[in-house]
């Protein structure tokens, strides 16, 4: 059956960008809505999409180019994560993305579907979100039309600069084909700095002098559970160790609790990624469990930490960039929102089954930047069929 066939019931399998393009432009022609799969470790996020949707999956776009001449790499959509960073290290290189990769011991995320969710790890402390790596990206439009902004470029002939409108729109701007990345070194060797508290202040304090004063560190993050928690600053490459204990004394005299320094510290940061899902909800044990990820200034960790107390949540983040994730019961979304200190916002990316109809995930409603979002995405995606409904650009 021909890929262009937008009344096919079977999912497309493009193997390339031209028959990507093709599938969307016959969905387009049809106004039939069309849903992109990359490793569907996200396929619960945001609103249900419509029932009848064509599904475009990138699986076989999965080519990885190395240019280490200039320190970046080709990457096509469908590629897993896992995969890439495991081509990069033989190179001594490295993405610097480190999201959860799936539930249940899966490892199916893939840098396209990481990237079109704006999905973050601890490394972006460092390195930045997703956009932050992108050099360039390629797009198949809803009318066939495969846009590149090139390994340098980012702004298309009317002004948009796609590059960064790309990260975190959700797919609903066009399918992502390809993603042109800048690479990092692979530091080897980390340490970990750690120390707790049971005061909210203190882990403020605490976040806000390594940040001032060790500006080489790879991740700063938080973890807060009933009413304690901790700071955790990791280092790597040359005089990881040494410095590593200078974070320490830091640490300590910002009268933090039992500051010591890990060697063995994936586990650590393997559960605060963990940190950053809600119990898969097909599970029975989940306990009906959401997640809310909640961007605020730096400064209001603290409240952060407060509100997560109120709500009975549990809490990891980027203690210094604003990111947090309470892993909290899907009634107290709507309390913890409305107590948000100004300025912040919280978007549950998990939630129950048997609320996803019921909870709006986005909550932006009077968005001072809906109507900009709104003439962006009827520039790219004029007949709305790509992920119609799943990401509220603010309508």
């Amino acid at each position: 059956m021909s890929l262009q066939n937008p009344a096919r019931r079977e999912p497309v399998v493009p193997r390339t960008f031209s028959e990507a393009a093709a599938a969307l432009a016959g969905a387009a022609a049809q106004r039939r809505p069309v849903r992109f799969v990359g490793g569907g470790s996200k396929l619960d996020w945001g609103c249900p999409t419509a029932p009848g949707a064509l599904r475009i999956h990138t699986g076989e776009l999965n080519r990885v180019i190395v240019h280490p001449e200039r320190a970046t790499a080709t990457i096509s959509a469908g590629t897993p994560l896992a995969r890439v960073q495991a081509t990069l290290a033989r190179g001594g290189m490295m993405l610097a993305l480190d999201p959860p990769l799936g539930r249940r011991g899966q490892r199916s995320a893939t840098v396209g579907g990481v990237v079109a969710a704006a999905d973050a790890g601890p490394l972006s402390h460092r390195y930045g979100p997703p956009g932050a790596q992108l050099e360039g990206v390629t797009v198949a439009l809803s009318d066939g039309t495969i846009l590149s902004t090139g390994p340098r470029g980012g702004y298309t002939q009317d002004g948009h600069n796609l590059t960064r409108l790309t990260a975190g729109s959700f797919g609903t701007l066009g399918l992502i084909l390809e993603l042109e990345v800048r690479l990092e070194p692979l530091l080897l060797g980390t340490f970990t700095a750690l120390a707790s508290s049971d005061d909210p202040a203190k882990l403020l304090g605490g976040a806000t002098a390594l940040a001032l004063e060790h500006t080489g560190l790879q991740a700063l993050d938080y973890a807060w559970r009933d009413g304690r928690g901790g700071l955790l600053a990791q280092l790597a490459g040359e005089h990881a160790a040494e410095r590593a204990a200078q974070v320490v004394s830091t640490l300590r005299g910002c009268g933090l609790d039992d500051a010591s320094v890990r060697a063995d510290d994936a586990g650590l940061w393997a559960r605060q990624r963990a940190g950053q899902r809600a119990p898969d909800p097909s599970l029975e044990r989940s306990g009906g469990l959401a997640l809310l990820r909640v961007a605020h200034h730096p400064d209001e960790l603290g409240a952060i930490i407060r509100l997560a107390d109120t709500a009975g949540a549990t809490a990891v983040g980027r203690a210094a960039r604003g990111v947090s994730y309470l892993t909290l019961t899907a009634d107290q979304i709507a309390p913890v929102r409305a107590a948000l200190p100004e300025g912040s916002s919280g978007v549950a990316l998990d939630l129950p089954l048997a609320q996803r109809s019921e909870i709006d995930p986005w909550a932006f409603a009077g968005s001072p930047h809906a109507a900009l979002m709104q003439a962006v995405r009827a520039r790219f995606d004029p007949h709305g069929i790509c992920n119609p409904g799943l990401f509220d650009w603010g309508g």
